[in-house]
């Protein structure tokens, strides 16, 4: 996931900006410009917004009210060099908010979130800067710029028009309070969610243990020793703990307890986001509807690939209509089996999905998570994810001990290519904590552009995860899907670290939604090849390789569950989009809205209490409202991106070399489509996928 920081409209006019005592007020007198955690404290956030605030309005307030002719240079130029302590000070606050968070930083947002709503909202209905704006884009003449010179004019006129700049009289107003009221809603949506996941505990005694392997016991044990409760263990609904208690435990009872804990997560009580999500869901339409949408989707998918609602829908169809069947026979199968494993009828509810697909696919392929663990301690994985960067990319990493880091566990590395120039920073945070949102994602400290001056900023990179920790016995030993997650989130890494762009809302991961997961889902697939597992994964205790017939069983198992887990997408795509495709605001409830969202691709009947909604970060905080499909999307493209390598050879540097200038380097410097059919020699076809998950033979 790319964790999206800002609105679109914070995104385009960044730089920096702050206070007399405060660290933020000047470039960081750092090395290559590090954040200085060592000098930071949550008193200086907010004083730096704030001052930030003022300094950005005062820029804005330059650029409108100039007497001379609206030209790219004095109007478009200044926007995108404009807020430079601003973007300095929310480019540490709000990754510091997902991973970071205590109830102090939880306030300094509450209390800014609408305020920055606020500056937002005065720039884009600024209507001296508008018609600036407006007066470049209509006598542009592009034989005298280059591409991505348009690209950044374009981005800011659109920005413009989505937010409100051709918006009249009380529209004006009611887009301002709108805007106000959204920023307000999704914070609360966040940090109901947080404080909700990191209350939920179950405590066991060794005899509710069965089934349970051994890591997942130390891990339990650990946990409880960690409040001080010895000789007792306890799960919790942090991504490690939960999932291996669900795929592992024998006990079904203790299974359908957590599963019912976690997803009844913030419908009730002091959390609930039960009214906070149809409260978002209703201004998102209300926003739409000012700019004369019938739908937030129609709203918010004009600059995507998909460009309109009817596009994401068929896409959704078709993927339906090809797994769905796959999807039924192969849960028709695991009945079959579970139900000769128990030694009497079973019928699956979710929270046995997990349970006996693991055993399935351990008595199809004679391969679990538990036999790749030990193959894959977190310090090989480093080794072997940023060794297929060096093997691909030319990229080097070295650890950086003198950088200042906001937590004890997170590591710096400095990058740099083949030549040794410096590319980039990397912070890597990968443990669970209290204060950290659950899940795994990248952001930055600071994007990659070219300064007044000519200077190529190279950019700071985060990538955030909750992975299984070590113990008092064991290193951290990850399960295969966690490797995986950790290629999918250096994929964005990568994205940033090789963005070579003039104009920081250009660079990186600022492009299309429905494009940004490419680069994440494109290094996924490696995980199936011998080539690469063969590289890094080592036994912690021998050092031996990871012996091939494992690596032959990963590859043989790897289209297990992939109709499943295709069919699970839809649903939470078919469930975005019944939120906001929308045409009168939503007064009814949840429940049943979700129900009837995900219908055609249900695959479990619904639980009583059980909803996805209020915990659905990624459509109601996260930056992917109407745009959950976008994974899907991009899995299309993945596959056909791979398919390349496939013909060519997956470590090909010549084919390494086409993905890395037409895809990564490029940002959103050019329309998505273009740098694909640059890279491919064509469209993306959806044939690769569905050879990929064994759908089409």
């Amino acid at each position: 996931m790319r964790h999206s920081l800002l609105a679109l409209f914070l995104f385009i006019f960044s730089t920096t900006m702050i206070s007399a005592d405060n660290i933020f007020l000047s470039e960081y007198k750092t090395t290559r410009g590090l954040v200085p955690f060592d000098r930071i404290t949550t008193a200086d956030y907010e004083p730096a917004i704030m001052q930030g605030i003022d300094e950005h309005n005062r820029e804005i307030d330059s650029i409108a009210n100039q007497t001379t002719t609206p030209t790219f240079e004095n109007t478009i130029l200044g926007l995108e060099r404009s807020g430079a302590t601003l973007n300095r000070v929310l480019s540490v606050f709000y990754p510091m908010l997902s991973a970071n968070a205590d109830d102090s930083l939880m306030a300094v947002s509450q209390r800014v979130a609408p305020i920055l709503a606020e500056h937002s909202s005065s720039m884009t209905l600024n209507e001296k800067l508008w018609q600036r704006v407006k007066y470049v884009y209509d006598h542009f003449d592009r034989s005298k710029y280059d591409h991505e010179d348009w690209m950044l004019l374009k981005k800011v006129h659109e920005a413009f028009e989505l937010s409100g700049a051709t918006l009249e009289g009380d529209a004006r107003e009611q887009y301002k309070e709108l805007t106000k009221r959204l920023s307000e809603l999704t914070l609360k949506f966040e940090q109901n969610t947080l404080k909700e996941n990191s209350r939920y505990e179950m405590w066991l005694t060794e005899a509710d243990l069965t089934g349970l392997p051994e890591s997942a016991v130390e891990a339990a044990k650990a946990a409880a020793a960690s409040k001080d409760r010895e000789g007792e263990y306890l799960i919790t609904l942090k991504a490690p703990s939960y999932m291996a208690f669900m795929k592992y435990s024998d006990r079904r009872d203790l299974r359908e307890r957590l599963y019912r804990m976690y997803n009844q997560q913030c419908t009730s009580g002091e959390f609930s986001n039960m009214e906070v999500i149809k409260d978002i869901a209703n201004t998102r339409l209300a926003i739409a509807r000012l700019f004369g949408h019938k739908t937030f989707a129609e709203y918010r998918l004009q600059n995507t690939m998909a460009q309109n609602p009817a596009t994401v829908l068929n896409m959704l169809n078709q993927l339906r209509e090809a797994y769905l069947p796959v999807q039924r026979d192969d849960m028709a199968k695991l009945t079959e089996f579970a139900s000769q494993f128990e030694g009497h009828a079973v019928t699956i509810m979710p929270w046995d999905y997990a349970y006996y697909s693991n055993k399935r696919k351990d008595a199809l392929y004679q391969i679990n998570d538990e036999m790749l663990r030990p193959y894959f301690p977190l310090n090989n994985v480093i080794e072997g994810v940023f060794g297929f960067a060096t093997r691909m990319y030319g990229l080097h990493f070295s650890e950086n001990y003198d950088a200042q880091v906001f937590n004890p566990e997170v590591k710096v590395y400095d990058v740099t290519d083949d030549d040794g120039h410096y590319v980039g920073a990397l912070y890597t945070d990968f443990f669970p904590r209290d204060t950290k949102q659950s899940g795994a994602w990248m952001t930055n400290f600071r994007e990659q552009y070219v300064d007044a001056h000519g200077n190529d900023v190279r950019p700071i990179v985060t990538l955030t995860m909750n992975f299984t920790r070590p113990t008092a016995t064991k290193p951290s030993l990850l399960t295969f899907s966690e490797v995986e997650t950790f290629m999918h989130e250096f994929g964005h890494g990568l994205h940033s670290l090789l963005s070579k762009c003039k104009y920081l809302s250009l660079s990186g991961t600022n492009v299309y939604h429905d494009f940004v997961e490419l680069p994440s889902q494109f290094n996924e697939n490696y995980m199936r090849e011998r080539e690469f597992l063969d590289g890094f994964a080592r036994h912690y205790l021998t050092g031996e390789k990871i012996p091939a017939e494992l690596i032959d069983k990963v590859i043989a198992s790897s289209q297990y569950g992939a109709a499943y887990g295709c069919v699970r997408q839809l649903g939470f795509g078919f469930i975005d989009m019944g939120w906001y495709g929308i045409t009168e605001p939503f007064t009814g409830d949840p429940f049943e809205m979700e129900q009837n969202a995900m219908k055609d691709v249900q695959v479990f009947a619904p639980v009583d209490g059980c909803i996805m909604s209020p915990q659905f970060g990624h459509i109601f905080s996260g930056g992917y409202a109407a745009g959950y499909y976008g994974y899907k999307w991009a899995e299309v493209l993945d596959a056909d991106a791979f398919s390349r390598f496939e013909e060519e050879g997956i470590f090909n540097p010549a084919t390494a070399a086409s993905f890395r200038d037409n895809i990564l380097s490029r940002g959103g410097s050019d329309d998505p489509m273009t740098l694909y059919k640059q890279f491919r020699g064509r469209e993306p076809r959806i044939d690769a996928l569905l050879h990929r998950d064994g759908i089409k033979k």
